[in-house]
């Protein structure tokens, strides 16, 4: 019995055994070796002058010595390449560092960061196909998954534009993160922009904006995709938050922040946010932008802010500004500033606009309203000349005359 149950223990320890190698991770099955006499000499006293600071001695006794045996030469080769990528010589490290992994004879540690080392700079000289199958390799040798991995895997297959494998490999390294890894939400918004999975992609930054708060970009990026998606609500929401938090650092947010307000009724509010980074100089205060500042003024009913606004514009333009000294006219003319309009309209017509009639018109009521029939009876039939005012020009022209007769005014 006692002879069974030894037995018995016995092939149960040897299939244990079994069963505990097969399953060991290749890193540490592997056993370190040392290389031999005659090319250990070389790498000691290459490893000295490397630690003396002499690189290029360092690589010139490696490069003198002969090592024979595989294991060898795979020493020497990761050696050199580690040398070379330190000076900045990618194609020859690349050389070296391919032997000594190809090889595959390393000790387990060696073997394990030379693979890595590789990955990166295939990464890096973008051979990017060639590069995730090293890093796939050193995660099956060593067993681990890494989160810093995962990216760099990530990044080649968006180089490669192959989002979703690029989006499989984020997913993979945002599970295993210990913690938030900006870098691989951010590869997974590209991935699903570059799909135009345009609603996903606000999905990713809605979950990094609360993350990581601090990062001014991620909030003009998710104001920009509400934009995209027209969610224009939750656009001008991120806007404002991102406005009071000072990160609204460009031109081209501070005009789509008072755009979307404007948009949504906040004319005057859009026009004073316009107006105070116009005068900062962060708003390049030229025609475009003083136009747009005016008809923000407009919208809100400040009337007097629009026409000096609509007048600046007109003498910043290059055009000459005809039309929008004609804006401006119109609008003092509905503020009841006749006199300031008619010096204004008069401009509109010496800088030139396509219907001429349109100012000669507006003068008419400005002459009318100011009761100077005469002049208003002149402007009305110059614009009954215009096609495009001439109907309405000319129905104000018996008007005048019955006015001016009722103030005994001969025309």
């Amino acid at each position: 019995m006692r002879k069974v149950t030894i037995l018995a223990a016995t092939m149960l320890l040897a299939f244990t055994g079994s069963a505990i190698a097969a399953d060991k991770c290749p890193i540490d099955a592997r056993q370190s070796k040392a290389v031999g006499e005659s090319t250990g000499r070389k790498v000691q006293k290459s490893f000295e002058a490397y630690q003396n600071g002499n690189i290029d001695e360092a690589i010139s006794v490696l490069l003198e010595a002969s090592p024979k045996g595989e294991f060898d030469i795979a020493y020497v080769s990761r050696m050199l390449g580690n040398f070379y990528a330190e000076k900045g010589q990618m194609d020859k490290s690349i050389k070296y560092l391919k032997t000594a992994v190809d090889a595959d004879v390393l000790g387990g540690v060696d073997h394990a960061a030379t693979l890595r080392l590789y990955a990166d700079l295939l990464l890096q000289e973008k051979k990017y196909e060639t590069a995730i199958s090293y890093y796939r390799k050193w995660m099956a040798f060593t067993c681990k998954t890494d989160a810093v991995v995962y990216r760099r895997i990530a990044i080649a297959y968006t180089e490669l534009k192959r989002w979703d494998d690029a989006l499989k490999t984020v997913d993979e390294g945002i599970k295993i993160s210990d913690k938030p890894d900006k870098g691989l939400y951010q590869l997974k918004f590209q991935s699903l922009f570059n799909m135009k999975k345009y609603k996903e992609a606000v999905g990713v930054l809605e979950v990094m904006v609360p993350i990581f708060p601090d990062d001014k970009r991620l909030w003009v990026q998710l104001a920009q995709l509400y934009l995209l998606i027209e969610d224009y609500d939750h656009s001008l929401d991120t806007y404002e938050i991102a406005y009071q938090a000072g990160y609204l650092e460009s031109s081209d947010n501070i005009v789509r922040l008072a755009q979307l307000l404007a948009s949504k009724g906040s004319a005057h509010r859009a026009a004073v946010i316009l107006s105070q980074h116009i005068k900062s100089g962060l708003v390049p205060k030229d025609e475009k932008h003083m136009t747009m500042l005016a008809g923000f003024y407009h919208q809100a009913k400040d009337l007097d802010d629009a026409a000096t606004a609509y007048g600046q514009a007109a003498d910043l333009a290059k055009s000459g500004g005809g039309k929008l000294y004609l804006k401006q006219g119109r609008i003092l003319s509905l503020n009841q500033k006749y006199s300031a309009a008619v010096s204004v309209l008069e401009k509109s017509l010496n800088a030139g606009i396509d219907n001429p009639g349109e100012a000669q018109f507006e003068l008419a009521l400005a002459y009318l309203n100011l009761k100077n029939y005469k002049a208003a009876y002149k402007y009305a039939q110059l614009a009954s000349k215009d096609s495009k005012t001439a109907k309405t020009a000319k129905s104000y022209m018996s008007y005048i005359k019955d006015k001016a007769k009722l103030h005994n005014v001969s025309i």
